[in-house]
């Protein structure tokens, strides 16, 4: 029976089955394809009516893809040249991937990065086949067990198909949670770099055009990754394993207070510090990405603060939006809410350098409603009275120029999580945050997933425009990650996924974090307490009606 395929906006009809390589050719840069709406492998056979859109890593699936493609590189290489290694790979800095050798007493060395250099290029010349192999999950742990990954025979317990599937090259077997592209000689963008104590692998981004982003070291970000990794080997939550075990051999109780001890112990560490140094702050800046959970922590931070005798008064960044048709526009000719140039901060200045001299001033509220700013609270602060300000500009020196720098206390606020499904594939942080903002806007402003899926990228653009840069300037850096997140926000979350149809254009986006939730345990929320930051995604919290 005759079927037709539309590829490149030319319609052909078959009457055999055709694979997608057939129709892609030599183009190495086409990394994997949409068919009817779905991501498919380029190996994937078409037997019926078809659209077929080929994708490049400008696309961010595609990305995906071609990253853990890479991690199977890197991996087969280590193996071939030194087969008792065992490697862990984790996020890192400039959106780069960190490969640390775990194997006892062994070093990273220059000497080991070229070996690894070299034999990555020396695969990729060869243009070896990935082959996938579709198996039985009791044959998939049998095979994991005899190629020495028992991390990988842990979590097949949490996988809920029946079968699984790993992928062969010259008899390396390995499998990455993702699909793949066809052979390692698709695989010709990458950098490799000693960054002690292991080896930092850059690979193309969508956000960077398809291409490698420039290496930039920043080392208060490097940090809390590595403590956020330290801390949850200390408290067995470093992978997805470790988390779903907590929750069935301790109970759900002790998990979450253990989680969220962690974010008191951090507050009492912020607490300290700005009590030692009241004197001289004036400004208690707080920003991070979104869904960071700013506004819950600038509660938490006030009430620590009230605990040692010191009173604040907290401002939200978001009462400074100008008008609509004041603020900027992007490049599409939409309004950016993101730009700084949005908010008013000429007035701000004023505002606050007016309370820190012991004015009364009238705050202004912005009322989304009308789409303006209306008279808000009147305050008058005394000198010993630091200001809590939160918002994704609050870090930027030019939000606050008025004030000296010595007399701002600087917060970075964001999940830093280090966990990985196993040691050779960490969890994105940014897809825990879309999970939160998805959840959160669900709960109270009643948006599907598509839609917040839809806002996004924009989202995303201007977070790397406006505020990663502003981290490394941070007095401290608040990890907002609570390990049991994920088992908790599952059941709000898997249900808008669901939701999403096939020929929605955000259905490969949702096929991705679906996969990645469905080895999480669900738990129950009842016992997540009212003033936990993860309340203000899911509901409950007892900051709701603060203002």
């Amino acid at each position: 029976m005759s079927f037709n395929v539309t590829f490149n906006g030319e319609t052909r009809t078959y009457e055999d089955p055709v694979c997608l390589l057939d129709l892609v050719g030599d183009d190495k840069s086409i990394v994997c394809a949409l068919v009817n709406n779905t991501i498919r492998e380029l190996t994937y056979t078409l037997r019926n009516d078809a659209y077929v859109e080929p994708l490049t890593v400008k696309n961010k699936e595609a990305q995906t893809i071609y990253e853990a493609s890479l991690r199977y590189l890197v991996s087969m290489a280590m193996h071939n040249i030194h087969p008792n290694y065992r490697v862990r790979y984790s996020i890192n800095v400039s959106r780069s991937i960190f490969m640390q050798i775990i194997s006892p007493e062994i070093m990273v060395t220059n000497t080991l990065v070229n070996e690894l250099k070299n034999e990555m290029n020396r695969l990729v010349a060869m243009d070896l086949p990935f082959v996938r192999n579709i198996v039985s999950k009791q044959a998939a742990r049998k095979l994991f067990s005899e190629e020495g990954y028992p991390d990988k025979v842990e979590i097949m317990k949490y996988r809920p198909e029946k079968t699984a599937h790993y992928y062969e090259c010259q008899g390396y077997k390995n499998y990455m949670y993702s699909r793949m592209v066809p052979s390692s000689g698709y695989l010709t963008k990458w950098k490799i770099r000693f960054y002690s104590p292991g080896i930092i692998i850059q690979y193309p981004r969508a956000e960077c055009g398809g291409e490698i982003p420039v290496f930039e070291d920043t080392p208060t970000y490097g940090k809390t990754l590595k403590h956020a990794h330290i801390w949850g080997v200390d408290v067995g939550a470093s992978t997805v394993v470790d988390i779903n075990k907590h929750l069935a051999e301790e109970g759900t109780i002790d998990f979450i207070q253990l989680c969220e001890a962690h974010h008191n112990r951090q507050l009492c560490e912020i607490g300290q510090q700005i009590e030692d140094e009241l004197d001289e702050i004036k400004l208690i800046c707080i920003a991070g990405p979104s869904s960071s959970g700013k506004t819950t922590f600038a509660n938490r931070l006030r009430v620590e603060l009230l605990s040692r005798g010191i009173e604040t008064i907290r401002i939200s960044l978001d009462d400074y939006y100008k008008a609509k048709e004041e603020c900027p526009l992007d490049e599409n000719g939409d309004i950016d809410l993101e730009s700084i140039d949005a908010l008013d901060i000429e007035l701000f200045n004023q505002n606050m350098s007016d309370l820190i001299s012991g004015q009364e001033v009238t705050l202004p509220k912005f009322d989304f409603q009308l789409g303006h700013r209306v008279n808000g609270r009147v305050m008058k602060i005394n000198p010993h009275t630091p200001i809590i300000i939160e918002g994704i500009h609050a870090l930027n020196e030019k939000m606050s120029s008025s004030i000296p720098n010595h007399q701002k206390y600087k917060i970075f606020i964001s999940p830093q999580a280090q966990v990985n499904y196993d040691n050779e594939n960490p969890l994105s942080s940014t897809d825990i945050r879309l999970i939160r903002r998805m959840v959160r806007d669900y709960q109270f402003r009643s948006s599907t997933a598509e839609e917040t899926m839809a806002a996004w990228d924009s989202v995303r653009k201007g977070e790397f425009k406006w505020i990663y840069d502003t981290q490394e300037g941070a007095n401290y850096v608040f990890n907002s990650f609570l390990p049991y997140e994920l088992c908790a926000m599952k059941r709000y979350a898997l249900p808008m996924l669901e939701s999403i149809e096939p020929d929605s254009h955000y259905y490969p986006r949702a096929e991705r974090l679906k996969r990645m939730l469905k080895f999480f345990t669900d738990m129950p929320i009842k016992w997540i307490p009212c003033n936990s930051l993860l309340r203000e995604f899911i509901g409950g919290s007892c900051y709701a009606d603060y203002d």
